[in-house]
């Protein structure tokens, strides 16, 4: 397989410049260079982000390609707009406020290397707030395509930041779609569903920015009833049972409710 391979990164109003920069570094430092970096514009940006990407468009000429959406869409469909902009068949997902460890990609690219059946390739994450060194929590997923499987039909199989997949076979599944925080979930199982083959590498490859600001917002009724039906769409694949759907949302109307704080030490500690 060709292993020239584009990276995909969807921006928003309330991005920080700084948290940008940080990214693209860690793509920059990459032991194995991405031959594009397309980044879907969700909506107006803020003056610092545009300037940031302006500079590094100057810096890096021919690499970077910009896809502006007059009015914000949301993840799903940003990304799914990015997908189809992107010029080579391997794709790596990454957020513009994450961090990559230097061999990320190399590490990926030799996995689609060694088996060639393979769709979709992800990673342990490890959750920082501040730098780096103010880790929270590792995040490890399922490595072997049947046990991610079992898995996709409860949580999320793959980090979403750290996958490399296969564009035909992202298009194959549909694309991602409209589903409000479950945008990743509803495209796995889809891809899953349709005969689509994963795995997980047992290392963090990614550095993923979080803290209590982010467990914020995943609570409260509105944040529930957007989880619940997105959650919805994941079982009109076929992919989940109805089981499997009333225990996720239970579990996750819980979560919601209690206390920011609590919340917090429950994602730290089990929710993980």
């Amino acid at each position: 397989m060709d292993n020239k391979f584009s990276v995909l990164m969807s921006v928003y109003i309330k991005e920080k410049a700084d948290y940008f920069n940080e990214c693209m570094e860690s793509l920059l430092k990459q032991t194995v260079q991405p031959n594009e970096i397309v980044i879907v514009q969700d909506g107006p940006v803020s003056v610092e982000i545009d300037e940031a990407i302006i500079n590094y468009k100057k810096k890096y000429p021919g690499l970077l390609k910009i896809i502006p959406l007059k009015q914000n869409k949301g993840l799903g469909l940003a990304l799914a707009e990015g997908i189809k902009n992107c010029t080579y068949e391997l794709i790596a997902r990454m957020d513009t406020d994450d961090i990559c460890v230097p061999e990320r990609f190399e590490r990926q690219l030799k996995e689609f290397k060694e088996n060639p059946a393979l769709d979709i390739v992800g990673s342990y994450i490890c959750e920082f707030d501040g730098t780096i060194k103010d880790k929270i929590a590792i995040r490890k997923v399922p490595i072997c395509n049947g046990d991610i499987r079992k898995y996709q039909k409860k949580r999320s199989a793959f980090n979403h930041v750290t996958v490399m997949f296969k564009k035909s076979s992202v298009l194959k599944a549909g694309n991602y779609k409209d589903a409000l925080f479950v945008e990743d979930d509803l495209l796995w199982c889809d891809m899953l569903q349709c005969g689509c083959v994963g795995k997980n590498i047992d290392e963090v490859l990614v550095y993923v920015r979080t803290g209590m600001s982010m467990i914020m917002r995943r609570g409260g009724w509105r944040y529930f009833c957007n989880y619940r039906n997105g959650r919805r769409k994941i079982l009109n694949t076929g992919y989940i049972t109805y089981f499997d759907y009333l225990s996720t949302i239970l579990m996750q109307l819980i979560v919601c409710m209690i206390p920011s704080k609590l919340r917090y030490k429950l994602f730290v500690k089990i929710l993980r």
